[in-house]
């Protein structure tokens, strides 16, 4: 099985190494120096660069780590043009293979147009980055609430006990937001505290985990607290994604 770790970077954004079958992989590269570091620390040796977004603070370290490393870059063909060089270009759809483990790409936009998830069903992992967050998700940057509710339904269907590992840790604004929404939600408010007491990270975090205690994903059941009965759950959603952005709490 995969070995996973998690690296903070910048102020409160995540990398993540996975290690296994004799190769290493990086998800995304904020900044290069505390991922390299890692890499010396535990003697592994980067063959992939995984890029899930166009942002900055998702590639601002690649220049650097490829030329450290000789890693070679994946990124979606969509956003090629906004990406640093790809070595592998994948699509939405498409399988590939890094650590001795199946990748299956799915398209997730609603933060940018061109956002995918790496799944790996093997090790029971997904690198959801800007879409699906601990506890949130991604600001409509670029695409719709409707693209992003689609992309939540995708990776909500997947199997509850998957590791999500997102792009940030937001679980302080996340938390409290929720909170405001959903302020019944045992499982939310065990969640919280768990975090604050160190007795569990941030993220990642299980798909489990984030079906009891994201409000985005508990939109349907959120609908009537909201006064939107019956309404479709994509509308449900935009509202309460409307919310977060007005929300100072």
């Amino acid at each position: 099985m995969a070995e996973l770790v998690t690296i903070r970077c910048l102020s409160d954004n995540y990398a993540y190494l996975v290690h296994g079958g004799g190769q290493t992989a990086l998800v995304d590269a904020p900044e290069a120096a505390p991922i390299l570091a890692e890499l010396g620390r535990r003697g592994w040796t980067l063959d992939h660069v995984l890029l899930t977004h166009h942002h900055d603070d998702h590639i601002d370290g690649v220049a650097e780590i490829v030329e450290a490393t000789g890693a070679r870059v994946t990124g979606a063909a969509a956003d090629a043009h906004r990406l640093p060089p790809l070595d592998r270009q994948i699509r939405p759809g498409e399988t590939f293979e890094v650590c001795g483990e199946d990748v299956h790409v799915i398209d997730v936009p609603g933060h940018t147009v061109g956002h995918v998830a790496f799944h790996m069903p093997q090790a029971q992992l997904v690198f959801t980055a800007d879409s699906l967050m601990a506890l949130g998700c991604g600001r409509l940057m670029e695409g719709t609430a409707d693209q992003m509710w689609a992309s939540l339904s995708a990776l909500d269907a997947l199997p509850g006990e998957t590791v999500v590992c997102s792009g940030h840790d937001y679980c302080r604004g996340n938390g409290a937001f929720a909170l405001s929404v959903d302020a019944g939600n045992e499982a939310l408010r065990r969640r919280l505290d768990d975090t604050a007491a160190g007795r569990r990270p941030c993220s990642p975090s299980t798909l489990d985990d984030e079906r009891q205690s994201n409000p985005f994903l508990r939109a349907p059941d959120l609908a009537a607290s909201l006064g939107m009965a019956g309404a479709p759950d994509a509308e449900v959603f935009a509202q309460l994604r409307r919310m977060k952005d007005e929300f100072r709490g």
